[in-house]
């Protein structure tokens, strides 16, 4: 089966998390600062949630331009990784309305964790169904941003009942990581379409 339809619905499914989460931004009855800095935490919650939305559906639309075809256990896997993704909105929503309270932060991060292990649970499905000589397991490399973002969940989970300050940084800087585009999968990316041109 092509990737045709996995990329579509994928599409359609981070579209909506991006529109349940900005739909929980609540517009405040007085027209004033004040009263706006009392959503401030909901609006930071729901940039970095942005954020993270936003890194998944360009890493899931650069690692399926390396994919020909898909089978039943990549589907299951590319639901999986949906799922966990899905769940963004309650998590931020959570986080952001309760100030950043350790728990909704132990939580947001234990919910960005599961995102994780899904997205590389999905990329091996696809490698192993490709071959270990394939493309994507090509542009992958030794895939050190894919290693270290887990450790920077953990750290953010274990410091949320420390500090509210450092769990929120290492997430923050976990999305940061994820900023900086990585031009081996672009090259790869463009090396392959010119192939298959």
């Amino acid at each position: 089966m092509g990737t045709n339809r996995v990329e579509a619905f994928s599409d359609g499914v981070l579209a909506i998390i991006i529109t349940i989460m900005v739909l929980d931004l609540k517009v405040p009855h007085e027209p004033t600062f004040t009263a706006l800095l009392s959503v401030t935490p909901v609006f930071l919650s729901y940039i970095l949630s942005f954020i993270y939305v936003g890194i998944y559906w360009n890493n899931h639309h650069h690692m399926l331009h390396l994919v020909s075809s898909v089978n039943g256990s990549v589907l299951w896997s590319n639901l999986h990784l949906l799922f966990w993704l899905s769940i963004i909105p309650f998590t931020t929503g959570w986080m952001g309305e309760n100030q950043f309270a350790p728990v909704t932060l132990f939580l947001y991060g234990i919910n960005l964790l599961c995102c994780a292990i899904a997205y590389v649970m999905l990329q091996s499905r696809i490698i192993k169904s490709q071959g270990t000589g394939s493309v994507l397991a090509h542009a992958i490399g030794s895939d050190i941003k894919g290693k270290i973002s887990p450790v920077l969940y953990l750290l953010g989970i274990g410091s949320s009942f420390v500090s509210q300050w450092a769990s929120g940084a290492f997430y923050v800087i976990a999305a940061a990581i994820w900023l900086i585009p990585d031009k081996r999968v672009e090259r790869e990316i463009a090396q392959h379409l010119s192939v298959r041109d």
